[in-house]
């Protein structure tokens, strides 16, 4: 089975749905910080120089985003962006 259809058939099973999409705004974080370190030619040791901290800390920062069970702050967000060379965003959109 390839992932599209796994994921496609795990969407389908009550409650898979609203909390696939309840963690949205993690995933889309990730991928773009993702993006951006890739697009730096940075790895996760590098970062992790550059932040003060230790390659873990980078690893347990980018996976954190996919479990949803910790939020990083924002200001290590903002080291983060900051050590790949970019600067940190935030918007308030209404709905």
């Amino acid at each position: 089975m390839k992932h599209s259809e796994l994921k496609e058939k795990a969407l389908k099973r009550k409650g898979v749905n609203t909390e696939y999409k309840s963690l949205e705004l993690e995933f889309t974080l990730l991928r773009t910080m993702l993006f951006a370190r890739r697009k730096a030619g940075l790895s996760q040791a590098q970062i992790a120089e550059r932040m003060g901290t230790k390659p873990p800390a980078i690893t347990r920062l980018e996976s954190s985003l996919t479990s949803g069970k910790h939020s990083p702050s924002l200001a290590t967000i903002k080291k983060y962006a900051e050590a790949i060379g970019c600067h940190l965003e935030i918007r308030l959109v209404q709905n």
